[in-house]
């Protein structure tokens, strides 16, 4: 059953009202909020979208190593709560109240577990997190954005990526559809079912084709920050070519809250295209100069882009930054890059200590 927005249908008269980037913005602050009947779920920032919620079942799609979440129940009951793209090594915890937790085994996909909560009538918090996740040990992700028509070939992609014992997750850059119709968007999902890890992504601006509001229904926020082994990522929605101002906001707290911190920021556009032959960039200078000015302020280590069909090393602002959109829409010709996807080795202490060009074809 089809979880109820907290907001109910008054959420779409408001919505209908509002420019587009500000429509995702009120999305953004929808997803991981939800009741139905005698039962009530919140993840704390919206860091997992509600994919079903019965009075007795939670389905939860993550997009990020760990989050917390409340659930409150008027009655006494058992749940079954399962978490789709989800750390293999995750644990889920109680943080405070009387829940009672007892892990399921009926899944053999590495990235969904799933577990029966024994709910008191009242609100429990709950957590879920891998048990290294508060380690400063070096650690490593993958990028991988621009897939789109190229779905029926992404499954090589997902088995190299398999290949890397030392990646925990993949970070996306948008683009993950063709124009963000329902089918796409569950196409990519039963796909990454061939991936062991799991996949946090922003949007770009394919997804904003016919329906841009399911891309949050399926995969969450397009606007997010989390930690992982000490540092800090933020990814930033620009699928329009443009920042929402609310999001500067949200922006600003992220980039204070992580001052001392190695920061990872990605998005799909980039502020400025570093070739200036295919118009990749941001729909004003001002605003992409108004961008970086602030990730340089804020010390942010490194920068990650799609939308532009290969791959670039440069600097933005003096931050290092990478374009790769190598999940195989249509390449930029005669560049010998085709698809790919990038790893990076990072320590909280030092920052970013490798990164690597991963070619598939």
């Amino acid at each position: 059953m089809k979880p109820r927005p907290l907001l109910g249908t008054a959420v779409f008269f408001v919505l209908s009202c509002l420019r587009p980037t500000e429509e995702r913005v009120e999305l953004d602050l929808q997803v991981g909020r939800a009741e139905q009947g005698a039962l009530s779920v919140k993840v704390d920032d919206g860091l997992a979208a509600v994919r079903a919620l019965t009075d007795d079942s939670l389905v939860l799609w993550g997009s990020a190593p760990g989050f917390a979440l409340e659930l409150t129940a008027s009655s006494a009951r058992e749940l079954r709560l399962e978490v789709q793209n989800c750390l293999p090594e995750a644990e889920l915890g109680v943080l405070n109240g009387a829940a009672e937790l007892t892990p399921l085994a009926d899944t053999t996909l590495p990235t969904r577990k799933s577990w029966t909560v024994t709910l008191p009538a009242g609100s429990s918090r709950l957590a879920l997190a891998a048990p290294d996740s508060e380690s400063t040990e070096p650690f490593q992700f993958a990028l991988l954005s621009d897939v789109q028509e190229a779905i029926d070939r992404v499954g090589d992609i997902y088995a190299r990526m398999n290949e890397q014992p030392s990646v925990r997750f993949v970070l996306g850059a948008g683009d993950l559809t063709s124009n963000g119709r329902r089918d796409q968007l569950e196409r990519f999902q039963s796909e990454l079912e061939r991936l062991n890890l799991p996949y946090f992504s922003t949007l770009g601006n394919h997804e904003l084709g016919t329906q841009p509001d399911l891309f949050h229904e399926y995969f969450g926020r397009g606007n997010f920050h989390f930690r992982f082994h000490g540092v800090a990522f933020t990814l930033l929605d620009d699928a329009s070519a443009s920042i929402d101002p609310t999001v500067y906001d949200w922006l600003d707290d992220w980039l204070e809250q992580s001052r001392r911190d190695v920061h990872v920021v990605a998005m799909h556009i980039p502020p400025v295209d570093p070739i200036g032959v295919r118009n990749g960039s941001m729909g004003s200078r001002n605003e992409a100069d108004k961008l970086l000015a602030r990730l340089a302020e804020g010390r942010v280590d490194l920068t990650l882009y799609g939308h532009v069909h290969s791959y670039y090393s440069f600097d933005n602002a003096g931050i290092p930054a990478f374009i790769s959109g190598g999940g195989g829409a249509i390449p930029e010709r005669f560049d010998r890059i085709g698809r790919h996807f990038m790893v990076f080795t990072m320590d909280a202490k030092t920052g970013v200590t490798a990164r690597d060009l991963v070619k598939v074809d």
